[in-house]
């Protein structure tokens, strides 16, 4: 497949997170970009708007017959999200389409590009989103694939004609094993997607397959204390080759001094919380660095720098109310994001509403999900949010919440969420989750901006 061929591309599945910065990014090739998702979302109905249409009925006939012709000028992309027994799918298989994986096709374009790849069971979000941040806010440049909305851009998707591409390298499904970097970052390796895995230590070897796939002159950046080989370590409060030292806040703001590769930046403003965000930071700086960026304008663009939507995204900012959103979906990703929000508002009485995502990662994980869990002052659980899986019997969201120790504590739909916010107006408000969670931000902020 050579991708600079290509002239038509038809995405299934095209609402994913992704899937939908690939489709922009043909699109902004000039290509004809068309797709398939079986709901409609906001993200899909901002493709429509970007001319890019979007069918959401199982049904070969609504595909134009421009994606259909089997040539070096159509490529066919999907998203192992969708079932196997999808008859979209299924059709272009039979008319003699080579499907691809959305991150085989990152590969593809990454091949003739310096490669910044970022990978983690959770940090490659914000990380891979930093750096593209300090890259474009100081001239250097990139094109970037996110895995999530950057605030700054309001896209997952940055265009540049710079050599230097920033890709969120996935772990699910070994996909970023497609991947051959120039950089490398490891954020995190904690035992997650255990539907594919089996457990920590085949996890650990995919981790470990993508740092060899790295370039023999590249440069492998990776978290301390993780069990792979490393040209620098990083970390947040604990002297490595590269660390945050002096970690505080002021006001609502972190600030900290970034000390590492023979240097020190002072006082250097981060524009989004927690010391987790100053540990991706620090990889962030690391990496702009490597590539030789002038401090000042790194520090500048940190400053700048507005965060990713639904990492820590402050929805509703008043002396009488704080509503912050966040896409936390592992207990240590709920135990960083909840720590940051103690450690900035730590009078303030905490209500969290919290959906699990999957049946087997609340399984696997029920009871360190309770153990945070148990940190807030009153939680609204929502049932489990099933993505792909089918349910495994007893595992639902009972069962979590009678692992979970706190008393005020409640199983909840939607509408009852909306009725608790509206009566109990509480001062210090979270949601989180990875599911469809985000269909209540809208409906919340209305409520508590009603005074």
């Amino acid at each position: 497949m050579n991708i600079d061929n290509i002239r038509q591309v038809y995405l299934i599945g095209i609402g994913g997170i992704g899937m939908s910065a690939l489709a922009r990014y043909f699109r902004h090739l000039g290509c004809l970009v068309g797709g398939y998702d079986k709901t409609e979302t906001i993200l899909t109905k901002q493709l429509v708007a970007e001319g890019i249409p979007v069918t959401y009925t199982d049904d070969f006939t609504l595909v134009d017959d421009s994606f259909k012709a089997t040539d070096e000028h159509t490529l066919i992309i999907y998203t192992p999200a969708v079932p196997s027994e999808l008859g979209i799918l299924n059709q272009f298989q039979q008319l003699g389409h080579t499907l691809f994986k959305r991150s085989q096709v990152l590969g593809l374009i990454s091949q003739k590009r310096f490669t910044i790849a970022v990978a983690g069971t959770h940090g490659k979000t914000t990380t891979s989103t930093l750096i593209a941040h300090i890259l474009t806010d100081s001239g250097y440049g990139c094109a970037a694939f996110l895995g999530g909305i950057s605030t700054n851009y309001n896209s997952n998707v940055l265009f540049s004609d710079s050599k230097v591409v920033v890709v969120e390298a996935d772990e699910y499904d070994r996909s970023f094993l497609t991947l051959y970097p120039d950089i490398a970052v490891v954020t995190s390796a904690d035992a997650d997607h255990l539907d594919i895995y089996g457990d920590k230590n085949q996890l650990h070897e995919s981790f470990s397959l993508f740092l060899n796939q790295l370039h023999p002159d590249g440069i492998s950046i990776v978290k301390a204390g993780l069990p792979f080989e490393a040209d620098i370590r990083y970390a947040a409060g604990m002297p490595t080759d590269a660390y945050a030292d002096r970690i505080r806040v002021e006001g609502d703001a972190f600030f900290f001094d970034y000390i590492g590769q023979g240097a020190k930046l002072a006082n250097v403003h981060l524009g989004i919380p927690g010391k987790h965000n100053v540990e991706n930071a620090v990889a962030a700086i690391t990496v702009a660095r490597q590539l030789e960026i002038p401090d000042a304008k790194i520090v500048q663009a940190l400053s700048s720098f507005s965060g990713v939507k639904r990492r820590f995204e402050y929805i509703v900012k008043t002396d009488d109310t704080i509503y912050i959103d966040d896409y936390a979906h592992h207990p240590e990703e709920l135990r960083a994001f909840l720590s940051a929000v103690r450690q900035l508002y730590p009078e303030k009485k905490l209500t969290a509403v919290f959906q699990p995502h999957l049946f087997t990662r609340t399984r696997d994980f029920a009871d360190g999900f309770a153990e945070v869990l148990s940190e807030v002052d009153t939680l609204l659980l929502l049932e489990i949010y099933p993505a792909r899986e089918l349910p495994i019997k007893g595992v639902d969201s009972r069962m979590l919440l009678n692992k979970i120790t706190i008393t005020d504590k409640h199983i909840v739909t939607p509408d009852n969420v909306k009725d608790y916010v509206r009566k109990c107006r509480p001062e210090l408000l979270v949601t989180i989750g990875a599911g469809d969670i985000d269909l209540l931000v809208e409906p919340l902020k209305a409520i508590l901006k009603d005074a």
